[in-house]
């Protein structure tokens, strides 16, 4: 492993490819749900699926979805989307625009968590 170079700045087309972010915003939104049963996944993932195709002109990465059901962390059943974004006022919006009728939803809580790249380097591995 001694012969890896490690560089600042990319130098190949594949390395500028790799490029990170200067920086990075994660959202991650919480709908507080009265119940849970076998029709909310769908509900939710339908919901999610209308924020996301509404915001093509919104930069932003899909990171995770899923239920917490009763018991599982807590007393609530929560619904939650993690995802990257740009333009967060914009997404936030939309978000709250999808679900604020939904019959299902207590209450949504939102998390904007900004991130800055402090470093980065490259190197490749011949195998």
């Amino acid at each position: 492993m001694s012969n890896i170079n490690i560089i600042e700045k990319p130098t190949t087309i594949e390395q500028e490819k790799l490029v990170q972010s200067k920086f990075n915003t994660n959202v991650a939104f919480y709908v507080h749900l009265k119940a849970y049963d076998n029709k909310v996944r769908e509900e939710l993932e339908s919901r999610i699926t209308e924020v996301f195709f509404f915001t093509r002109g919104i930069d932003w990465k899909f990171d995770s979805f899923g239920i917490e059901k009763t018991g599982s962390r807590g007393t609530e059943v929560l619904g939650y989307f993690i995802f990257r974004a740009v333009e967060i006022e914009k997404l936030q919006k939309l978000f709250v625009e999808e679900f604020k009728d939904y019959e299902n939803a207590v209450k949504i809580t939102c998390s904007v968590a900004k991130y800055e790249k402090v470093d980065e380097s490259f190197f490749e591995l011949e195998v």
